[in-house]
């Protein structure tokens, strides 16, 4: 059975009076609407959480073991990389990266880095679509390069120079879209607090994942990683996480043997 999270707010930087309770979607009205004042998603979460932040010791350690990571794994994997955007460009054009706006720690909104798997424009052909109509029309759209990249998990891998950048963690929550973002925030309480920390390559709710897992169940895995995370934990999931991308070949080739 899955551990859920506690979450002691003391241990995980958050402020105790607003823990417990439910989150008025008038506190996370974007600040487009007519009444949202120009806040910022930062400046909302600020206000939600009644402070800012605030850095556990630990925190400085954990950004410590990211930087170190995240250059040796540049580093090492350099050659992947430079591969990956010559097939790109030889195969579909440029640009060889995808840019998207996503929500970091505080509320802040930076940019992800991503390498391009779907062809050109092709955000602009998907965008009046949804669910499972934007699923199948988004396979449609991946590139024979951008499906291996996917396949690898290589498409991730310009997302070391943002946590190089300060703007993620090799752990922690994945990145959501601020639209997205807001209206989870609406419709599951307390969705914010994962704002504690920086948004991750690799989490729990990643590792655990299955395909009818809710929105609400990765949260409770996200929370137990904040209100938990230590030195031996992160190291423990980033082995995890790299063990089962080493394998993912012979895992493919064993899901053909036994469907042939």
């Amino acid at each position: 059975m899955t551990r859920r999270a506690k979450l002691p707010a003391a241990e995980a930087g958050i402020a105790r009076p607003v823990e417990q309770r439910a989150i008025d979607a008038s506190e996370l009205r974007p600040a487009s609407a007519p009444d949202g004042g120009g806040a910022s998603l930062a400046d909302r979460y600020t206000r939600l959480a009644g402070r800012q932040y605030e850095d556990r010791r630990l925190d400085l350690v954990l950004r410590g073991l990211d930087l170190a990571i995240a250059s040796l794994a540049l580093l090492v994997l350099l050659p992947v990389i430079a591969l990956a955007c010559l097939a790109i460009v030889l195969t579909s054009g440029t640009p060889v990266l995808y840019r998207g706006r996503r929500v970091g720690r505080g509320g802040r909104v930076y940019t992800m880095l991503k390498f391009r798997t779907l062809a050109p424009d092709a955000e602009t052909r998907l965008g009046p679509y949804l669910g499972s109509e934007l699923l199948r029309l988004t396979d449609s759209e991946v590139t024979t390069v951008g499906r291996w990249l996917r396949g690898s998990h290589f498409d991730e891998l310009p997302q070391l120079w943002n946590v190089l950048r300060g703007e993620m963690s090799i752990v922690g929550p994945r990145p959501i879209r601020p639209a997205f973002f807001e209206a989870l925030c609406v419709e599951i309480p307390n969705y914010w607090q994962r704002l504690v920390i920086r948004p991750g390559l690799t989490g729990f709710a990643q590792l655990r994942m299955t395909r009818t897992m809710s929105w609400a169940e990765k949260l409770a895995h996200d929370l137990e990683y904040i209100a938990d995370r230590s030195v031996s934990l992160y190291l423990r999931v980033v082995a995890r996480t790299a063990g089962r991308i080493a394998t993912l070949p012979f895992r493919a080739l064993l899901r053909r043997t036994r469907d042939s």
